[in-house]
């Protein structure tokens, strides 16, 4: 939460400068449901979802959106070098509706959107982007 909280630090004055603004957080839907075996990645998700949610009150009124994207279970670093990747694969797709793990730009296309004007009225949400594994 600590970066988050110095780079809106930095960001906001300018944000509010111009009247507009787009931020995005990125969480986890494991701050929205817990996670066994997970509990302090959980909470510090979680803190995050608090942070764009209060944050998002603070600074509608300057013509800023804050947003957050939660994702579930997407192919990067952390779990191509994960030592149980196979087993954390096979158990999430189990929950995955789709039934296939996440690729990077499924989560890059929903921030692209929410930093467009398309998304001028959205405010103060959490978007899953999780195949349907957090329903």
């Amino acid at each position: 939460l600590k970066g988050y909280f110095n780079f809106v630090r930095q960001i906001v004055p300018l944000l509010k400068a111009q009247k507009s603004g787009k931020i995005v957080n990125v969480t986890s839907i494991n701050g929205l449901r817990g996670k066994f075996g997970q509990t302090n990645y959980s909470a510090s998700k979680a803190g995050i979802i608090g942070f764009t949610k209060a944050l998002a009150k603070e600074l509608g009124a300057f013509g800023i959106n804050v947003n957050a994207v939660a994702p579930g279970l997407i192919e990067t670093a952390m779990l191509r070098e994960a030592e149980a990747r196979d087993k954390i694969i096979e158990l999430a797709l189990d929950e995955i509706v789709l039934k296939r793990v996440g690729q990077p730009e499924d989560l890059a296309h929903v921030i692209v959107f929410l930093t467009s004007e398309k998304a001028r009225h959205i405010t103060g949400e959490v978007i899953k982007v999780d195949g349907g594994q957090y329903i």
